[in-house]
């Protein structure tokens, strides 16, 4: 593969700590600045070598890689090499004006199987187990989103509810921040951000944690979100969102959602299992014979 072709598959990290630079510290987007002008490069730079081209030092750097949730930067650039060579092809093709169906059809689910492919490559499982554990004990469950993340929100609602949990989502941003104000320790907010840099999603998560709540975010890594989130489940998602409404972030939450409800019905083991049949059941009664 050229290095053009590396550098594109890389991408999707390089969004990320594009997105997470307005948010370091300055002697971090320093570090930051080194990493994104060749990080090809930057995958063989020792943190020396890093430091003296950034102008900062070690301590700083390793807090640039925990910054964006890395535990230093050794698993920092075992990512980022991983990003840059992977072996999932990454398909980075917009649609244009002409474009015919067939063509946008090919776009379109190019982009979005190879980023369900790179997010089963990236997912942590013990992160997933931990959230599912907290939901499954949870009284109540929160889901707060807004615009395209708000109807994740409300899909989450829709297959959480089944499991027998009280559940909720909320996209307007006055009304989850009164329902977090009125939770207690055991509750959880499920925060959905493809940015993780939204004003009124982050205050109600403050409020939340504020009476005791545990908070999951869906997010982006390395953004202002993370850093208030209990457990974080992060991703790298490229998209454009000046151009078209974002795509790809959807898919991946939605699909971050479904894993979430499976393994909080395991984790839940017969009462998830009887309040699933009882709710199958009920729309079975609804539907025609058939004939």
């Amino acid at each position: 593969m050229s290095e053009t072709g590396r550098a594109e598959t890389g991408k999707a990290l390089l969004v990320s700590i594009e997105a997470a630079r307005d948010h370091l510290s300055r002697s971090e987007a320093r570090v930051a600045d080194v990493i994104l002008s060749d990080p090809n490069r930057a995958v063989e730079m020792s943190i020396a070598a890093i430091s003296e081209a950034a102008d900062v030092s070690e301590p700083t750097v390793a807090r640039f890689c925990k910054s964006l949730g890395f535990s230093g930067l050794k698993e920092f650039k075992l990512r980022l090499a991983r990003s840059l060579g992977a072996g999932i092809p990454f398909v980075h093709q917009d649609v244009k004006p002409g474009d015919d169906a067939s063509a946008v059809v090919r776009k379109m689910l190019d982009r979005a199987s190879s980023a369900l492919a790179r997010l089963a490559e990236e997912l942590d499982s013990g992160l997933l187990a931990k959230a599912a554990k907290a939901m499954a004990e949870a009284p109540r469950l929160e889901f707060y989103g807004q615009g395209n993340s708000g109807i994740v929100a409300l899909d989450a609602q829709h297959k959480f509810f089944r499991l027998g949990i009280p559940t909720a989502a909320y996209s307007d941003p006055h009304v989850h921040a009164m329902s977090a104000a009125l939770l207690g320790p055991k509750d959880v907010v499920i925060a959905i951000s493809a940015s993780g840099r939204t004003l009124d999603l982050i205050r109600s998560v403050e409020i939340a944690r504020n009476f005791g709540a545990t908070v999951i975010g869906l997010t982006t890594r390395g953004s202002p979100l993370t850093r208030l989130c209990d457990v974080a489940i992060t991703t790298d998602v490229e998209e454009d969102a000046d151009v078209y409404s974002p795509m790809l972030s959807r898919h991946v939450h939605l699909a971050i959602i479904d894993v979430l409800s499976v393994l909080t019905a395991l984790e839940r083991g017969d009462a998830g299992v009887t309040s699933l049949a009882r709710a199958k059941k009920s729309v079975r009664e609804k539907r025609t014979s058939s004939g």
